[in-house]
């Protein structure tokens, strides 16, 4: 999938996939909104908003009003490609954005996914 198909997807279309995802294997919304709003500088308030717009994912990330500086810290393999690897910050970005999910879903503790 190239580049700018990715980043048009709605974030409103991709945030109930992550619900589901971390629900299916007993996570939480509120965990769900943890991390992203750890991530992204978000509040709830914010992050609902966010929800309910037509904003895409490029617009999300962009307009996030602080991403977490310890994003980078966030290594690993997300859909075959390493993150650290990724050279677009964009697609970096949206990349560490789903293996924190994955690590949510997958039971990591909170602490270890929040790099606390």
């Amino acid at each position: 999938m190239a580049a700018n198909r990715v980043y048009a997807i709605k974030f409103a279309t991709l945030y109930p996939l992550y619900l589901q995802k971390a629900e299916r294997k007993g996570r939480t919304k509120a965990e769900v909104d943890e991390v992203l709003c750890w991530l992204t500088g978000h509040d709830g308030k914010s992050l609902r908003q966010a929800v309910a717009s037509d904003i895409d994912l490029e617009t999300f990330l962009a307009k996030a009003p602080r991403f977490h500086p310890n994003a980078s810290l966030v290594t690993g393999v997300v859909c075959g490609v390493r993150i650290e690897a990724i050279e677009d910050e964009t697609m970096r970005k949206i990349r560490i954005m789903d293996k924190l999910v994955d690590e949510l879903a997958k039971g990591k503790a909170m602490d270890k996914i929040l790099r606390a």
